[in-house]
């Protein structure tokens, strides 16, 4: 019971602080369940048992805080029939078990004022100015009470697979982003919050509350206090995310549970299990709590399918970082309804621990049904050998001790893998537009050595099979990223330089130097910088960078190579309508007649005229769907004498 309670705190205290794993969830489990086990059956209980704890001790920087109320974690099972047991003839909300990072939101007079995280359930950390950079986060809502409420901030599936480091899954990305001691990192991170529980919310004046100029009672009144479902709605209003939620009985939740089991093969949010939560607020409330647990909601966590296969051999997988990860390759084997074949091992620590080698037989399951993972290996024949040099560009690694991870790098700074966002704007809609060639979808097939140049993103068709074995992929896959490349082989030549990536060259200077020399690339790559210069918008420092790019004897080798591939449009030179040329707009807040604010912009530019992102005495028009609005922008507009226009105003007085 020692040794087990010694192994779980540390496994704890490395999850939690240091946002990395020394043991997978599943063992971790069955650690937990064993030691709890022993519990029940001795009588024993140890002072500092994990069984007992209901979180981690806070060693950051970050100032510490104690919540009002206790967090405490939630009782859980594996069975259904249990599920229906605890409900009995009650009605209950099930929910998402979301897999990131615990945080209380408190706000005032409608302004966020604080973010704690769980910490150890007493006492968290204040990572406010982080919460505020959270993509999903209301800094104002309509509610002027004192507002407390808890949500999980997570990282999608999606964005993980787009970031290259040494984060081992989502969770661990989420953790280190949001404990951030610089919040622009985790402006970077793209992390949501989902909320699960309102906590408390302090009645305000109602009277105060209908008067004028003061937000509509209907969301300023205070939250429902009857059912769980009620208060969810009633937080959607006011602006939040809550976590997916459906009702079930007993009758019900069997059903329920195995939607959700079906659901989570293409969910894109981490989630580790549901929770069961009981809907009558006040009933639940009566019910009370144990030392460590209430017991008016438990916790539904999937039960992991192992399959045992044979490791054919370690792939060394290089990301843009040039962190090389292992990743093993096995005999293709079905779990959760799948076949999977690979599974990563993440680094070299791990890969030892494991004891790895070709032949080994080796037990694999997918943590919270999604990712394939080893859980064990049974031969341990330990033979797998470190490569000593980059699998793409040949050059020699180097191997790095990580908050005690043992991780394995490209020194070169010129290898390709490097390079992946470089690639990834080539591809993008501005650019190339290469439908489903994504930064991870590059980044794997630069690490494979499939491209190695721009050119070789039109070449794909030769790797056609063996694309279609990579991890993700398919016969399928293939085919449409084929298809995509060659249907991008036409192009026009304003995509085409904004794709080369001149430092610098937007979008909207690729136009313009199109428009200078009437669509002609030659001139625009021979044009001397005394002449680029004189262009509007483009300047001394732009043209020494166009003539610098096209100098270099790489570059203008690469854009050769791609002149032999691309289809230029007919007619790509000025736009047919300058209506436009001379005038400078602001677009601010929400439009309705063009898809976005980018295709607005992109209009006014086609027809010479130039969109900036601030307003100043040089603008023409500002233009606000929200003409009344006490916008910065709206107010500094006034004040310089700019003519504020709504969208409909522009396209009768520009588009006829």
């Amino acid at each position: 019971m020692v040794e087990l309670n010694r192994r779980l705190r540390e496994a704890a205290r490395t999850y939690y602080q240091e946002s990395r794993e020394i043991m997978s969830n599943l063992e971790y489990d069955a650690l937990y369940d064993e030691l709890k086990a022993l519990e029940e059956k001795t009588g024993i209980v140890l002072s500092d048992s994990v069984t007992q704890n209901v979180g981690y001790e806070i060693l950051s920087q970050l100032e510490k805080v104690q919540h009002e109320q206790p967090m405490l974690s939630l009782d859980k099972t594996k069975s259904v029939d249990a599920l229906k047991e605890w409900i009995g003839d009650k009605e209950a909300v099930l929910s998402w078990k979301l897999d990131g990072l615990t945080i209380v939101l408190t706000y005032e007079g409608g302004e966020l004022m604080q973010a704690v995280t769980r910490g150890n359930g007493y006492i968290g950390e204040d990572i406010t100015g982080n919460a505020r950079q959270f993509k999903n986060v209301p800094l104002k809502i309509p509610y002027e009470g004192k507002l407390v409420l808890r949500g999980e901030a997570v990282i999608r599936y999606s964005d993980f697979e787009a970031f290259s480091g040494e984060y081992k899954n989502p969770r661990n990305l989420c953790s280190g982003s949001v404990r951030q001691l610089d919040p622009g990192v985790t402006r970077e991170r793209n992390v949501n919050l989902f909320v699960f529980s309102l906590v408390s919310a302090q009645d305000i004046n109602t009277e105060a509350a209908q008067s004028e100029g003061s937000r509509s009672s209907a969301v300023n009144s205070c939250a429902p206090k009857d059912t769980m479902v009620n208060q969810f709605e009633w937080l959607r209003c006011q602006g939040f995310e809550v976590v997916d939620h459906i009702t079930v009985s007993g009758d019900t939740v069997e059903g329920a549970v195995a939607d959700y089991a079906e659901r989570i093969r293409s969910y894109d949010v981490p989630s580790d299990g549901l929770v069961l939560a009981l809907n009558d607020i006040e009933y639940g409330r009566s019910l009370g709590t144990t030392s460590k647990f209430p017991r008016n909601a438990i916790a539904f966590k999937w039960s992991d399918e192992l399959a045992e296969t044979v490791l054919k051999y370690i792939e060394w997988s290089p990301s843009r970082t040039g962190l090389i990860n292992p990743v093993a390759v096995f005999e293709p084997v079905e779990i959760e309804g799948t076949t999977v074949s690979r599974a990563s091992v993440h680094n070299i620590s791990i890969l030892r621990s494991l004891k790895l080698g070709e032949g080994d037989r080796i037990t694999v399951y997918k943590a919270n049904m999604i990712i394939p993972q080893i859980a064990e290996n049974l031969t341990c024949s330990d033979t797998v050998k470190i490569p000593e040099v980059c699998p793409v560009c040949g050059q020699p690694t180097r191997r790095s001790n990580e908050n005690g991870a043992e991780t394995l790098y490209c020194s070169n700074e010129s290898c390709p893998v490097k390079k992946v966002k470089a690639y990834a704007l080539f591809a993008s809609r501005d650019a190339m537009n290469i439908d489903g060639m994504s930064e991870a979808t590059m980044e794997k097939l630069i690490g494979a050595g499939f491209i190695k140049t721009y050119a070789d993103i039109f070449r794909l068709e030769r790797y056609r099979s063996d694309i279609a074995k990579l991890e993700g992929f398919g016969e399928r896959s293939a085919d449409n990223l084929i298809k995509a490349a060659e249907k991008a082989r036409d192009t026009t030549v304003p995509a085409f330089i904004y794709s080369l990536g001149i430092p610098g060259i937007g979008a909207a200077n690729a136009k313009v130097l199109s428009r200078k020399y009437n669509g002609d690339f030659d001139a625009i790559r021979k044009a001397p910088a005394g002449e680029l210069c004189e262009i509007d918008g483009i300047g001394q420092v732009l043209a020494d960078n166009i003539r610098s790019f096209f100098d270099d004897e790489k570059n203008s080798a690469e854009a050769d190579d791609l002149l032999g591939i691309v289809r230029f449009d007919a007619g790509d030179g000025a736009a047919e309508d300058r209506g436009l040329e001379g005038l400078t707009f602001v677009i601010t807040g929400d439009v309705h007649i063009y898809a976005n604010r980018k295709e607005l912009s992109g209009y006014i530019e086609s027809r010479g005229g130039r969109t900036s992102g601030s307003v100043s005495s040089r603008i023409d028009y500002l233009i606000n769907n929200d003409i009344a609005s006490g916008s910065s922008k709206n107010k500094k507009a006034k004040e310089l004498g700019v003519r504020i226009i709504t969208e409909e105003e522009f396209v009768q007085m520009f588009t006829k």
